[in-house]
């Protein structure tokens, strides 16, 4: 499926589709982490049984299909190869299969390139395209007519799309226009666990295939459940198993029980959790900081003062690790600012999410928050401190490495939690089942609405 969908893709771009055999590309969130990509490849092979071809396309406009992705998200690559059972992961083969069977935006983007087309090049001579978008809901860059529904990716603007289905568990953007189908924007630990249950409704993965599928699906079964385990924590974390995760588990799970070949459910999420925390051994902190990425803009009360861009990175790793990574407290916040600064950011939101020895092995949380300008964003920020300390529980930061880690963090506070200008505070977030789904919002209202000026 994947190879006939890139040759599709081509095909499309060479202008050697007609119209009515356009295809609609699947698209996952910016972070294009482990959820988003499974969801654009799960929803595109059952959506492919449709009427029109449905491709999915990875949301990275810097990295194209091939090692570099082996590298960069290697807890999808992990997935794909142990649900698949196509080797080893880590082989140079591996590389070739993906840059020949995955698309990413930065493909997109030098396939046009190669037909001569290397920039905007206007409303008028923009492809159009329908997509579905996948575990989001708003296109970045919208529309210059200003209709609902359509716009464009990062790092390829000279494609404008069409929304025509979303299925998602983020907050409602108010960016999708009316009369698209699916539309399914619920509550759920997992989006894979939503999409499974929308191919289920739209009568494109049924119940009866588990009696008489095709041999395919059984890898593909395999493939949806890995976000969906890894973002329950096994179905063991109670904050975030809904019941439409309850319902997906057990759909997915009758299919596996069915199949011939064995399969063990906590030693699949293990692997898979050991080599999504260990995914940033071999990453700069740039590469860190952009790897599970989102960014949105807000407006202040006040028309007087200019938008502010908001960028949130997560981590796997605590900032004692990351600090040691970049080789000092000031490094890692120069690093973090020149970061800023090329996406020309006015707050930057680190959150961390891991198990701390230092805790018998609990999940624990930071919060790192700066603001990288004067002003609205710093009003910003000193408001969600005030605002949001109980509702997160934010507490006094200390190293939850380990030991030796504490010893540094004296240091490490002294940099990354001061009033000098710009603005920042770290705390530990005593509250762990707040997540950037959450926290997020809390960020763009203190922005948008923020209590009286402190």
């Amino acid at each position: 499926m994947l190879w006939a969908a890139r040759k599709t893709h081509l095909r499309f771009i060479a202008g050697a589709l007609p119209h009515a055999e356009a295809p609609v590309y699947v698209i996952g969130n910016p972070s294009a982490d482990l959820d988003s990509m499974i969801c654009a490849l799960v929803y595109s092979y059952f959506a492919n049984r449709s009427s029109r071809c449905h491709i999915p396309l990875i949301n990275i406009p810097q990295v194209p299909s091939g090692p570099e992705l082996c590298r960069l998200r290697p807890e999808f690559v992990k997935a794909f190869w142990i649900s698949t059972n196509s080797g080893d992961p880590t082989s140079e083969p591996a590389g070739s299969l993906l840059q020949n069977h995955i698309l990413t935006v930065a493909d997109f983007a030098e396939h046009l390139k190669q037909r001569g087309i290397d920039c905007d090049p206007g409303p008028h001579r923009r492809y159009a395209a329908d997509a579905v978008l996948v575990d989001w809901n708003a296109l970045p860059i919208p529309s210059s007519d200003g209709q609902k529904g359509k716009g464009s990716l990062d790092g390829l603007p000279m494609v404008e799309f069409t929304v025509v289905g979303c299925i998602d568990h983020h907050v409602d953007e108010g960016f999708l226009g009316p009369d698209i189908k699916p539309l399914v924007i619920e509550k759920a630990g997992s989006c894979s666990s939503l999409v499974v249950n929308t191919l289920n409704t739209m009568g494109l993965w049924t119940p009866s295939d588990t009696e008489d599928r095709f041999p395919e699906e059984e890898p593909v079964a395999r493939l949806a459940l890995a976000p969906l385990l890894i973002d329950t924590v096994n179905m063991n974390a109670k904050d975030k198993v809904t019941v439409i995760d309850t319902e997906a588990w057990e759909f997915l799970r009758r299919i596996l029980d069915s199949a011939p070949s064995a399969w063990d459910r906590d030693a699949y999420y293990r692997q898979i959790h050991e080599t999504k925390s260990n995914s940033l051994d071999l990453l700069t902190v740039d590469e860190m900081l952009d790897r599970d990425y989102k960014q949105w803009t807000e407006s202040p009360p006040s028309r007087a003062e200019k938008p502010l861009n908001i960028g949130f990175c997560s981590m796997v790793k605590p900032v004692s690790w990351i600090v040691q990574k970049a080789g000092n407290p000031q490094a890692f916040l120069d690093a973090l600012c020149g970061f800023s600064a090329r996406r020309e950011l006015d707050i930057v939101v680190v959150m961390t999410a891991f198990s701390s020895p230092m805790r018998n092995g609990a999940f624990v949380r930071e919060l790192l928050v700066c603001a990288l300008q004067e002003g609205p964003a710093v009003d910003a920020l000193k408001d969600l401190a005030t605002r949001s300390a109980s509702q997160l529980d934010l507490q006094e930061w200390t190293a939850l490495d380990s030991a030796d880690a504490d010893d540094q963090a004296p240091a490490i506070r002294s940099v990354l939690d001061s009033d000098q200008f710009p603005w920042r505070r770290i705390w530990v977030q005593g509250d762990v089942t707040k997540s950037r789904k959450q926290v997020a919002p809390l960020v763009r209202q203190a922005v948008a609405s923020p209590a009286e000026k402190l």
